[in-house]
């Protein structure tokens, strides 16, 4: 490892407990910022459970009381109903019962995302809450000594809770395993430490989908010869750039120094770190314990994730995507045409781009060059006027004469808000390059692919013209280490004045 990461090793000597406080990554601080990212989640299961009790309870209520039953009433589309008794006092019940199941279902910890409760074990902590829930509403109809709640509503709604929010819970985990699958919200790992612990653990990430992680291969100076490992522990950094590293698990705690350099190390980096431990001499007091399957592992350098600010910039994404592909569509009917009667070749440009964490996907766009341009792109490299790894010329001879104007006014762009719609780009982020242009990457550059790729970014608006891909880089570094949603707003407002300028090329 390089002699400036290991400084100062000491900064990871912490004191024992009732010395002095404990580190900044303490079990408190740590759990205060998770709730803070997760209580919006939690509310919105919590309302998808409530969703479901209303409607189960309506149908368990009109296949009592409706004529004709539930089948009746879809059948006719009218709601005759064969009691004297107004709806309205089902009501007050009814809330009171929408109340208690939230309550014991909070209270079995049903409104987290559980990575390692199996499903007969989330089921089984439904049934139970719901029975609870079910139990206490009878005892209160009961005790209050109203004679109006027909028993069959309450055995029936029971019965339609416990099955619709243990078949949502399901769906949910089927959802999970597929984005996972699919590499879509996928933590990459490495694991320092090839031995039999490492291996496990390994085969936990693997075997496990609902985890969330994709284990790269690992680090261990004794296995090299072996078919994951992937270099020695000091090659961590150089490893943790390539292969778009978000965790790192430590297998061999008990060599406190080296773990005391790999955590350095990771937080310079802000790469997450986890140790499976076998001790606890200071440099894991009181730090956090999770289980990951049957593994106990401690989060000693923790990275947050701003989520619910994530789900807003996607929820900006589909809908101004959205809205804008409705407002441009005769537009781009009309460009459609113009494209297909100035040259032969397909109207839209299919292209592999690298997207996030180095994915490839298919981007669109107008097609603004000739037929067999990327045929050509080797021929005219000599003349490329860009410095580093990506490719452009002003005067290039394989644009169209369509092409140029859309290029001018960036119009060719517009098929890529099906691609944000798709979740492939976001409307701002780091320009998506080619698959040539990336193979040139070196390292560093591979952290612009840290996020997904944008229509529009900061270079697009501050710094066009500039040849350089270092300035490029720079650019979107700023970017991604100082992101926030009214930096977007920005950059989209700014791009909307230059896009209308006409100095694209």
């Amino acid at each position: 490892m390089p002699d400036a990461t290991l400084r100062n090793p000491d900064v990871f000597a912490f004191p024992r407990p009732g010395v002095a406080e404990p580190p900044i990554w303490t079990t408190r601080r740590k759990s205060r910022r998770h709730a803070g990212e997760s209580v919006w989640l939690q509310v919105a299961f919590a309302l998808i459970d409530v969703a479901f009790v209303l409607l189960d309870c309506a149908i368990a209520f009109l296949m009592r009381f409706a004529r004709g039953g539930l089948y009746g009433v879809l059948l006719s589309g009218r709601l005759q109903l064969n009691t004297h008794q107004p709806i309205s006092r089902y009501v007050g019940f009814l809330l009171l019962y929408v109340a208690l199941v939230v309550i014991f279902c909070k209270s079995y910890d049903l409104y987290r995302t559980s990575r390692t409760r199996r499903f007969r074990e989330e089921s089984s902590a439904v049934f139970e809450a719901v029975f609870l829930a079910t139990l206490l509403l009878a005892a209160f109809v009961f005790l209050s000594g109203i004679k109006i709640v027909s028993r069959f509503v309450v055995a029936a709604a029971f019965c339609l809770n416990v099955l619709a929010l243990s078949f949502w819970r399901y769906a949910r985990r089927r959802i999970v395993i597929r984005r996972v699958e699919k590499g879509i919200a996928v933590r990459n790992a490495v694991i320092i430490g090839a031995g039999e612990v490492g291996r496990a653990l390994a085969r936990v990430l693997d075997g496990n989908k609902l985890l969330g992680y994709k284990v790269k291969g690992f680090l261990d100076g004794k296995h090299l010869d072996e078919a994951r490992v992937l270099g020695r522990i000091s090659d961590l950094v150089r490893v943790a750039r390539a292969e778009f590293v978000d965790d790192v698990f430590v297998t061999i705690p008990s060599e406190r120094e080296l773990v005391k350099r790999i955590a350095l190390e990771a937080r310079t980096n802000h790469l997450s770190l986890k140790i499976v431990p076998d001790f606890y001499d200071g440099l894991t007091w009181n730090s956090p314990i999770q289980h990951l399957d049957d593994f106990p592992v401690i989060d000693l350098c923790w990275q947050p994730i701003p989520t619910f600010c994530l789900f807003l910039k996607r929820v900006m994404d589909v809908i101004l995507s959205a809205v804008a592909l409705a407002c441009f569509s005769p537009v781009f009917l009309v460009l459609t045409i113009w494209v297909k009667l100035d040259s032969s070749g397909p109207v839209i440009y299919r292209a592999p781009r690298v997207g996030r964490k180095g994915r490839i996907f298919t981007c669109h766009k107008l097609r603004t060059m000739v037929q067999d341009a990327d045929l050509l792109k080797d021929s005219l490299r000599y003349r490329n006027e860009r410095k580093g790894p990506f490719f452009k010329i002003a005067q290039d001879p394989r644009i169209t004469r369509a092409g140029r104007f859309l290029r001018k006014y960036s119009l060719d762009e517009l098929p890529q808000l099906w691609d944000v719609l798709k979740g492939n780009m976001s409307l701002v982020g780091p320009r998506p390059h080619p698959i040539d242009d990336y193979a040139k990457y070196n390292l560093e550059h591979l952290r612009r692919l840290d996020v997904k790729p944008g229509i529009t970014g900061l270079w697009q608006v501050t710094a066009r013209q500039d040849p350089s891909f270092e300035t490029n880089l720079r650019l979107d570094l700023e970017y991604i280490d100082g992101w926030n949603l009214l930096l977007d707003f920005k950059v989209l407002l700014k791009t909307a004045a230059v896009a209308l300028s006409g100095t694209g090329q």
